[in-house]
């Protein structure tokens, strides 16, 4: 989820930053594997202090989270989010964690007031199945935007080898895939998440590209930091290896969205 998405943002032009809130930083791994040629993403810089940064001219950030982050360190996260996405599968543990979640973040103020919102992808689902309809029905309960679904297939599981994305030039085209993903990149940058600024407010890089691609407005409290985790977040058959925490900066005006 999120370095395709990291890739669908820097194939539209934008200057985007895929990073982890842990110590492990795993993106960082498939980052390297990604070839030179390709839109480029890029990773946090880190200073002699192991204080974690955005890159300069950075206009959209793209984060991974533990699971299980919550109370404090999901708080001073969210403070620079405008967008969480909570990757689900069909399964009853998968939903009453993210009812849990969905509850503990509606508790925040940048939540509460709309300045970031929640919507919910499928994972690892067919979308004729029952599975799908029982998300659905889910997510509607739970008065949270069901964005879409995406299908089981190995097509994600090589491009974490190659660096490679559906969205990247030089890979056969999945049209079933690329249909599966419109929804998803439609809401993310859709229009009403983005603040109208005046011309001289905007960023630099960022001027010439189209409206729906311009960094929010809404910037961090200044000089603030990001605890983070010990554990990330891995897919239901990959382990979770304690880390030590670091200190991450927070950046001024970036659409931030988070994979919870």
């Amino acid at each position: 989820m999120a370095t395709h998405l990291a890739a669908w943002l820097a194939n539209q032009g934008a200057a985007v930053m895929l990073g982890d809130v842990d110590r492990q930083q795993s993106t960082r791994a498939w980052l390297k594997r990604r070839p030179p040629q390709l839109a480029p993403i890029a990773g946090w810089t880190l200073d002699q202090k192991n204080t974690l940064k955005t890159p300069p001219g950075t206009t959209h950030v793209v984060l991974d989270t533990p699971g299980g982050m919550h109370g404090l360190e999901l708080a001073k996260v969210i403070m620079s989010t405008d967008t969480v996405l909570v990757p689900m599968c069909n399964s009853l543990f998968d939903r009453e964690s993210a009812s849990a979640c969905l509850q503990e973040l509606r508790t925040l103020p940048r939540v509460a007031s709309g300045k970031c919102r929640i919507g919910v992808v499928g994972m690892r689902l067919d979308a004729r199945t029952k599975a799908a309809d029982t998300l659905r029905e889910w997510a509607a309960g739970h008065a949270v935007d069901f964005i879409g679904l995406l299908r089981e297939t190995q097509m994600y599981v090589r491009s974490l080898d190659s660096g490679f994305t559906i969205f990247d030039p030089h890979k056969p085209l999945h049209s079933a895939d690329l249909a599966q993903w419109e929804p998803i990149v439609r809401w993310v940058v859709a229009p009403a998440a983005v603040p109208e600024v005046s011309a001289t407010d905007r960023h630099p890089i960022a001027a010439s590209r189209a409206p729906s691609l311009m960094p929010a407005q809404e910037s961090l409290v200044h000089g603030s930091r990001l605890t983070v985790f010990a554990t990330i977040a891995k897919p239901a058959n990959e382990d979770h290896a304690p880390a030590t925490p670091l200190r991450a900066a927070g950046s001024h005006a970036l659409p931030q969205y988070l994979l919870r």
